[in-house]
């Protein structure tokens, strides 16, 4: 597959030169590292009076000339002015960094930076899992093969986004520290657990953040401890390579509950998610709350009659449009304090990383779901179980956003890929209005964005919608972070897609002094020869 990029300020994708089936990939939609998938990277150079072009299985250097400048390689990143202001990154794969604390595939992430990096790409987001770097024991961290990733993106040249993941995931597995998952076995209460009994063990519950449930310490102060440590290890990285940090908020790194975590998959319509709130801890603080209002009976459970995880909005009658227990006395009662559960966690964990990185040159930054199930609802039963108070008579974002204002923080939002158009019309799911109220409670509170989208997979009209949303003229997105990169990112069914993106993104004015010095060539030079590479899937 070739991608140029043109002196004319053209960005094109030709055909692969190799078929698809020559490429070996075999699961295109996971976003892990395969030992079985393959993309071959080769290396040759020639000049030509057209451009600069390289390739997914051979890359070329063709580079402007003329008879009165001396040959080099066009960094067309060099007087790129994105779109906008919007800068561009890309998400490294999640487990680029692996269980043992070492880089999968070493070659082929530093065959991939580089690629990115001539074709205009700012930066790339590395995930710094907690259940890797202080795995064995709390105050055991092993920052090795993550100073290896900061050191492999300096010499690219790229910027890096850090985002600290205090959860787990399950694909690729990366589990939490094996300390705490020992602790969880014998305190069960410090996960999430819902109506049934069923435990969410992917991240602990925001009902133990200040209780010293972790060998002695709180989990706010463990957390404090991680990233203190890693910005010391990396002191040296700060505001030259690493430019952003994101704190981990909750499941998948979100502030929110983890409301649809046994969600099934039989049907496209999503169902409404379920209420959080029933482990000991969570409990003890919602009886606290409605002793404390006079309503003792309210703190017992929450809502008895809230439909399940999979169930639509009228299979029971709290979520219900016209009658239901959402508009009653109770249902604000429980909704307030629900949501202003989450409000603290976050601003909490806001302000924890404030404290702590607030005095280096790096943007602190959270992230909030885009949660549109149901959305045209007048309940908004989806956001109401994950967490935020919105309905069609409250806008719950505000204080959301005033939070991450207070904190001097960035909202990144996903989701940016996501039309009103492609979604099932059953859901009544609106994601471009949801993003719109969103951006608004931001442009309220004077808090930027940063944009994300749903997945690499690729939602319909996908990129077109990011587009919209980028380039629009109210400025409150300045950075974008494509999720994410894998087999199926360099695939010929979708690099050509993207690598579109960045070419209207990226508007690259060919001048004389673009022509770099003769050390500039080491970008093209570097890449690999004859690498066969297994590339994140």
């Amino acid at each position: 597959m070739e991608v140029s990029v043109i002196g004319t300020s053209q960005v094109y994708v030709g055909r692969a030169s190799l078929a698809y089936r020559e490429l070996g990939f075999l699961n295109q939609t996971a976003q892990g590292f395969s030992r079985t998938t393959r993309i071959c990277f080769n290396h040759s150079r020639r000049w030509r009076t057209d451009g600069v072009r390289f390739s997914l299985n051979a890359v070329h250097s063709e580079v402007p000339r003329s008879e009165n400048v001396s040959s080099g390689v066009f960094n067309p990143a060099r007087r790129s002015k994105p779109v906008d202001g919007v800068r561009l990154y890309v998400g490294l794969p999640l487990d680029v960094v692996s269980d043992c604390n070492t880089l999968n595939q070493v070659k082929a992430v530093s065959a991939g930076l580089k690629a990115l990096k001539l074709m205009g790409v700012d930066g790339v987001e590395l995930p710094v899992w907690w259940g890797i770097a202080e795995k064995e024991a709390m105050g055991k961290y092993d920052w090795s093969g993550y100073l290896a990733v900061a050191e492999m993106v300096q010499k690219v040249g790229l910027k890096l986004h850090i985002s600290l993941c205090f959860h787990a995931s399950k694909q690729p597995k990366i589990p939490l520290p094996q300390w705490v998952s020992k602790i969880g076995e014998v305190q069960p209460d410090i996960f999430y657990t819902d109506r049934s009994g069923q435990r969410y063990k992917e991240c602990l519950s925001l009902a133990v953040d200040d209780l010293p449930v972790l060998d002695g310490k709180t989990p706010i102060q463990v957390h404090r401890d991680f990233c203190e440590s890693f910005k010391t290890k990396f002191s040296h990285f700060m505001g030259s390579t690493i430019t952003g940090i994101s704190m981990g908020l909750g499941p998948d790194g979100e502030l929110r509950y983890p409301s649809h975590h046994r969600a099934g998959k039989r049907s496209k319509v999503p169902g409404v998610g379920e209420f959080q709130c029933c482990d000991k801890n969570m409990l003890t603080r919602l009886k606290q709350h409605a002793e404390a209002t006079g309503n003792a009976n309210w703190g017992l459970s929450g809502p008895h009659d809230a439909p399940s995880y999979d169930e639509t909005p009228n299979s029971n009658n709290f979520f219900r449009d016209h009658g239901g227990s959402w508009e009653t006395p109770y249902g604000d009662f429980f909704l307030s304090w629900y949501s202003n559960q989450l409000i603290s966690h976050g601003s909490s964990l806001l302000s924890l990383a404030s404290a702590v990185f607030g005095d280096s040159p790096v943007t602190i930054s959270g992230k909030v779901p885009v949660v549109h199930s149901w959305y045209k609802t007048r309940s908004h039963p989806s956001e109401l179980t994950a967490g935020f108070y919105s309905t069609v008579n409250k806008d719950g974002y505000e204080k959301i956003a005033e939070i991450f204002a207070k904190n001097s923080c960035k909202m990144i939002l996903p989701g940016m890929d996501l039309s009103d158009q492609h979604q099932p019309g059953e859901s009544l799911s609106s994601p471009e209005s949801l993003l719109a109220q969103i951006k608004s409670a931001c442009r309220k509170k004077g808090v930027k964005i940063s944009g994300q989208n749903s997945c690499v997979s690729g939602a319909p009209g996908g990129f077109e919608q990011m587009k919209k949303n980028l380039m629009g003229e109210d400025g409150i997105v300045d950075l974008f972070t494509y999720q994410r990169m894998g087999a199926y990112f360099f695939s010929p069914e979708h690099f050509p897609s993207f690598t579109e993106l960045v070419r209207s993104m990226s508007q690259p004015e060919m001048e004389w002094d673009d022509m770099p010095s003769e050390e500039e060539e080491e970008v093209v030079e570097s890449f690999p020869k004859n690498l066969e590479m297994q590339v994140a899937q």
